[in-house]
């Protein structure tokens, strides 16, 4: 099995972390640890059975395994992270590169915790899901066989901060074993909330420079990978198949006979290096280099798992990449990193109701030179949310029209390249005109009921109105609390429309249309036994054919339809 291509995360029993309602709250419960007699916390809920192989393991806290120990020495960097007994390269991976920026990793590793004063045994984290950061805590004990880390370990002996990371995402996931193998994008996605696109890597490496390059000035997060032989089998230059890699850098060096473009890569394992042009080992090129160009690309000559190699042999070498864009939400912009502009939206697929439609406006086009259509380009993500409760993902498809007033003409879709797909995240890339589009997310058959979240990303965007400002806009007009009264809707929807691309057609907004509309809408989208105080009881009966009490979505529309006659002629 790969262990970059495995998407289980199931124990070896087949239980799953997740409760009943599909719910993980409980795994990092803020009250899920009891004080032992030494008053250091205890996390109760960590699944301490699930691990790989249980022979020989001791728990130990930090104090236990050194004297000394420290969360974090001389900094959180890529060489604190060597993996242990777990096939989870692909976490270790993301990781590698989330240490390269400090403003990412601060924001999964919170400051201030150590093992000096206020020391308990706790430490927090926080992880990305499906649009919230969540906290995660765990206690500080940690597998051990030999009075040796098992799993993920620092570089320095004496530094813990990896491997509490390492052990609080397999309290997110179901334990350690939940751990072995997977995807690095779900780990890049859940440590920073970014966007994440899998490319095969170019034929022609003439085009890799251009093509990186703006990803990491854009703070992207990059791995790479070589499915083309056996798990723990490597080529004849040293690279491990089906292994995850990180890129952390793309530099112009100097030699005594021109310049030339090397990308930086590290293997997790913290050892087994590239052994061909430009390695530690046998890279005699690098005796071009002078002793002061070295120094400023920080190359290090030695066994720590980070090496250099040529474009050309980068793109012999690997097969495919994984890219995490990264939003203003997680990253600030600073020096030459200028992260993507994104809004979030939270949604739902309601039966009978067809598809939810959402505004995008593109604003300006690139500063691109090479394009001569002067074109906005852009991401779109579209996340099902709750899949495990479901047991399924949809198959889901993206489309987006051009709108006028005069059309509504579908420009894109991801049909046309891809189908409807069933995947936890569908991540489309576009190119299109400055403009007002629609974008609808669409699942492939009719009446399947599920939440999604969709992302809109532009170096330019004003795509949907954020949370913040759909919120003002609500306590701006409905100010006499939760509920939205018909001149109220009025109110707000003769603003918003005044606003958009059809500005003008509010004036054919009426007081008649917002009183059906708020009888219409149920704005918790649980149709349940919330009916049974505006329904007769003769009419709830009548369709509730189940008779369990509570309409279902199928039902609700003729149950509506015989009360709004039933008012109309009363």
């Amino acid at each position: 099995m790969s262990e970059t291509k495995k998407q289980s995360r199931t124990d070896a029993s087949g239980s799953n972390p997740w409760d009943s309602l599909g719910s993980p709250t409980l795994l990092w419960s803020p009250t899920s640890g009891l004080p032992l007699q030494d008053g250091l916390y205890t996390d109760a809920r960590f699944p301490v059975q699930n691990l790989p192989i249980q022979t020989d393991v001791v728990w130990k806290r930090p104090k236990e395994i050194c004297p000394f120990p420290q969360f974090i020495a001389d900094g959180a960097t890529r060489m604190d992270i060597c993996q242990g007994e777990l096939s989870d390269c692909w976490f270790l991976s993301a990781v590698a590169s989330l240490s390269l920026n400090p403003c990412l990793l601060h924001h999964v590793v919170p400051s201030g915790q150590g093992f000096q004063q206020g020391y308990n045994g706790c430490f927090n984290f926080r992880f990305w899901q499906y649009g919230e950061w969540i906290e995660v805590r765990v206690d500080d004990r940690l597998p051990t066989r030999n009075g040796q880390l098992i799993y993920l370990r620092s570089s320095n002996k004496d530094e813990f901060w990896s491997a509490l990371m390492e052990k609080a995402y397999a309290k997110l996931k179901g334990g350690y074993n939940a751990l072995n193998m997977g995807f690095p994008h779900e780990a890049m996605a859940d440590m920073t909330g970014g966007v994440t696109e899998e490319f095969m890597m170019p034929s022609d490496h003439r085009t890799l420079g251009s093509f990186l390059r703006p990803l990491l000035q854009k703070g992207a997060l990059i791995n790479c990978a070589n499915s083309r032989g056996s798990v723990e089998k490597s080529n004849e230059f040293g690279i491990m198949f089906r292994h995850a890699y990180s890129v952390t850098g793309l530099e112009t060096i100097k030699t005594t006979v021109g310049s030339v473009e090397l990308v930086r890569i590290r293997n997790p394992w913290g050892k087994a290096e590239w052994e061909g042009p430009w390695s530690d080992k046998k890279g005699i090129e690098w005796n071009m280099v002078s002793a002061e160009e070295q120094r400023r690309v920080q190359r290090i000559q030695q066994e720590d798992g980070e090496f250099w190699m040529s474009l050309v042999d980068f793109c012999q070498n690997f097969e495919t990449m994984e890219v995490c864009h990264q939003s203003e939400d997680t990253l600030s912009e600073s020096g030459n990193i200028k992260p993507w502009k994104c809004t979030s939206h939270h949604g739902r697929w309601i039966s009978q109701q067809g598809p939810p439609q959402y505004s995008l406006t593109l604003l300006e086009e690139d500063d691109d030179p090479s394009d001569p259509e002067l074109t906005c380009s852009f991401l779109l993500a579209l996340m099902q949310k709750c899949a495990r409760q479901r047991g399924m993902l949809f198959p889901v498809a993206l489309h987006i029209y051009k709108v006028s007033h005069k059309c509504f003409d579908l420009v894109l879709s991801t049909t046309k390249d891809l189908g409807y797909v069933p995947r936890r995240e569908l991540v489309y890339r576009g190119r299109l005109a400055p403009g007002h589009y629609i974008i609808i997310p669409s699942t492939s058959e009719a009446n399947q009921v599920g939440e999604f979240l969709l992302r809109p990303m532009s170096p330019r965007l004003a795509g949907l109105p954020s949370a913040n400002e759909a919120r003002d806009l609500f306590v701006k007009h409905c100010v006499k609390g939760p509920y939205c009264s018909p001149l109220d809707l009025y109110n707000l929807l003769t603003e918003t429309i005044a606003k958009g691309v059809f500005a003008g057609s509010e004036k054919k907004l009426s007081l008649e249309h917002c009183k059906s509309f708020v009888v219409l809408m149920d704005v918790s989208c649980i149709p349940s036994a919330l009916l049974t105080n505006t329904l007769v009881s003769g009419i709830f009966m009548t369709f509730d054919k189940n008779k369990n009490q509570a309409l279902e979505y199928l039902e609700i529309p003729p149950a509506l339809t015989a009360f709004l006659h039933m008012t109309m002629y009363n």
